[in-house]
């Protein structure tokens, strides 16, 4: 457990650091260029790298030593930042406000792929609680390590805004740098525990989909709970592409960096739950009914413009995310073998966030063309706009609620299907025997 503690703590600094940058440059973006489309295009290549990489960083995880595929993301995100600190300095200010910039992009293109290469981090970390947890236990390490995640948003979330509004830009970048240093220098005193033997198989120097769509389909349900959590994401690409513009309507940047911050006290909330209690005899079933919550909350605080609203409906959300990671988590951990467990994790990644990008892609354009003219000069100004309010931010809004009521009747009809009956009594029984002597057994070099 000591090692657990000391590898979560790293992580944590870790994902603290790539979670103020994202946050940090995208309030930045949107204060410069007043674009939406901006930060539309922003979330949906996040979204989009983050569900390519994952086929190819479950893959490091798997070839390397949990150490190594860890020092190897840290190493990769400060060169990265450091590359964008550069870009930054070297460019005058006056064209960052202009959304077609190369440079702008550039900038931005660097920050992205230095908070991706963290994903390395956040796969690894899942076979670490593999290695290191005993079964029955594993529950509660997956609720800490939401918790961790929850801690890390807080402080990014409260700190972005702040650096972004009192110090700038520039600010940010040094800090950056900075705490990936620390990050480095800290793993380096770390030891993990793992076999002499890493991976015995040869499909790691590959991206190995085929083996790892076949550990997937061994398990009777589990495309189905991928597949339900990759439509669940639907909802995060809409959050993602619109929450900062609509919360940004309603309040300062100062402001909003502060809530979130408030905000993320949820993360906490719910990682110490599950930490404390598990997830109960019938996890997927909590997994549901979490997911019920997050829709009737997308329905709920959006029906007047309200930031009391808005944060009472986000810190209810917020407790729920990690439920919903642990439960895929820890059935992972159950059911897959351990020398596959990067490779699905990372399947599982790149599969549902796929949906997140597609609607952060698609859901700007939609906001701008279709409901914030609705509820600006068209029909919705007359049909609702009484009671509902009207302006761009009513129009975000609008599209909140009727996201929230095709997820809950999408959610609904999934609890119905054969896929969770399987899943959830396969979970009950012992993990699938998984004999990998079809494929040449190599050591890995010391």
């Amino acid at each position: 457990m000591k090692t657990f503690y000391a590898v979560l703590a790293n992580s944590l600094a870790a994902a603290l650091t790539n979670t103020f940058v994202w946050f940090a440059v995208t309030f930045w973006v949107y204060l410069e260029t007043k674009s939406v489309l901006a930060t539309s295009v922003m979330a949906g290549v996040y979204l989009a790298t983050v569900a390519i990489s994952g086929f190819f960083l479950g893959s490091i995880v798997d070839r390397y030593r949990k150490k190594t595929s860890m020092m190897l993301s840290a190493s990769v995100t400060l060169a990265l930042y450091m590359l964008a600190l550069i870009i930054y300095i070297s460019t005058p200010e006056a064209v960052f406000k202009n959304d077609s910039s190369i440079n702008l992009w550039l900038f931005i293109t660097l920050c992205l792929f230095g908070a991706i290469t963290g994903n390395i981090r956040t796969i690894a970390l899942s076979t670490v609680v593999t290695i290191l947890i005993e079964e029955d236990k594993r529950d509660k390490a997956n609720g800490m390590v939401g918790t961790a995640n929850g801690v890390s948003f807080l402080i990014a979330s409260i700190f972005s805004g702040l650096v972004i509004g009192y110090l700038g830009v520039l600010w940010m970048m040094v800090l950056a740098v900075g705490l990936s240093v620390l990050v480095i220098l800290h793993l380096l005193t770390i030891s993990i525990p793992e076999r002499e033997v890493v991976q015995s198989e040869p499909h790691t120097q590959r991206v190995d989909i085929r083996g790892t769509i076949a550990a997937v389909g061994m398990v009777p349900g589990l495309f189905g709970l991928i597949f339900f959590n990759t439509f669940n994401n639907f909802l995060g690409g809409v959050f993602m592409s619109l929450m900062d513009a609509y919360g940004l309507s309603l309040v300062s940047v100062q402001a909003w960096g502060i809530l979130w911050g408030v905000l993320s006290l949820g993360f906490i909330v719910g990682g110490l739950v599950v930490a404390k209690r598990g997830l109960g005899k019938m996890p997927l079933k909590t997994l549901f009914i979490s997911n019920i919550l997050m829709w009737v909350i997308c329905m709920v605080f959006p029906i007047q413009s309200s930031i009391i609203l808005l944060g009472i409906g986000m810190f209810v959300y917020l407790c729920l995310i990690p439920v919903v990671e642990a439960t895929e988590q820890t059935i992972l951990q159950k059911v897959i073998p351990p020398e596959r467990q990067g490779r699905v994790f990372g399947f599982a990644q790149s599969i549902e966030q796929a949906a997140s990008p597609i609607t952060a892609f698609m859901i700007g354009p939609i906001a701008k063309f279709v409901f914030i003219p609705f509820m600006t000069t068209g029909a919705g100004v007359r049909l609702i706009g009484s009671w509902f309010g009207t302006g761009t931010a009513r129009g975000l809004a609008l599209l909140f609620v009727v996201t929230g009521i095709v997820g809950l009747v999408v959610t609904l009809i999934a609890m119905q299907s054969a896929a969770y009956r399987k899943l959830s009594l396969v979970y009950k029984k012992p993990a699938p025997d998984f004999d990998p002597s079809d494929v040449p057994v190599r050591e890995e070099a010391r």
